[in-house]
């Protein structure tokens, strides 16, 4: 959070403002934990269990927004305060976005233990990028919490071993249906499922680069990592 202001009832709304995303936050990890969890074990109620929470983050979403504007309102922010605010404003965005990859994800699971699904389908394989999905969601907000621009830095590299999780996966699902043409729906599910997971770790990518952007005042969007790198230092 920004510096100390001389309204203590200004500090207590922004106080307020990063407890209510870090709540966000935190039901998006246990949604994606529990997407994981009905992947592995194909349990269709766990994956019903994330569904039910998709409209609670959307409410969050929305109640976070009018403290932001409520707030902007009364207080005409300036400065840091108001880089504060906007990126509070684009990391629920993020969250929201999250967890709709999570929902996408509880959606696939859905559809695999609905149909015929071959138990050999290497689902086991995904677990690499799943775990790496809710690492990268769980160090963002221990770093924003914080405001760590290091640990956000190594959130922001962490990014490129997503991708290469997924393209790994991409690989794999493209051989198993090479060999076993009637997996190629199921197969299918998976991959998207797969790009699911990749996307959540691009939006925990994006919530990284906000908490930069709050604590340095450089907008490192669409910057090259070394570039970054130079700005945190």
């Amino acid at each position: 959070m920004p510096d100390k202001h001389i309204s203590s009832q200004f500090d207590a709304e922004l106080n307020s403002i990063s407890t209510h995303v870090l709540e966000m936050g935190g039901l998006v990890e246990s949604q994606l934990h529990q997407a994981v969890y009905a992947l592995v074990h194909f349990s269709e109620e766990t994956a019903d269990q994330v569904l039910e929470n998709e409209k609670r983050l959307n409410e969050m979403e929305v109640h976070i927004d009018h403290e932001i504007i409520s707030t902007i309102g009364r207080r005409q922010p300036t400065a840091r305060d108001l880089r504060f605010l906007m990126a509070i404003s684009r990391t629920t965005q993020n969250l929201e976005r999250a967890g709709d990859e999570v929902a996408r994800v509880a959606r696939m699971v859905k559809r695999l233990t609905s149909g015929n699904t071959p138990r050999s389908l290497p689902v086991a394989e995904l677990g690499m990028a799943a775990d790496l999905a809710a690492s990268m969601l769980r160090k963002t907000l221990d770093a924003f919490a914080r405001l760590d621009t290091e640990m956000a830095v190594s959130i922001i590299k962490e990014d490129d071993r997503m991708d290469s999780e997924y393209e790994g996966a991409l690989r794999m699902l493209i051989t198993y249906m090479m060999e076993d043409p009637r997996a190629i729906s199921p197969s299918l599910n998976l991959l998207f499922l797969a790009k699911a997971l990749e996307r959540v770790g691009d939006h925990a990518k994006n919530i990284a680069e906000q908490i930069i952007f709050i604590v340095k005042g450089e907008d490192v969007r669409h910057t090259p990592l070394v570039e970054v790198e130079s700005v945190v230092r």
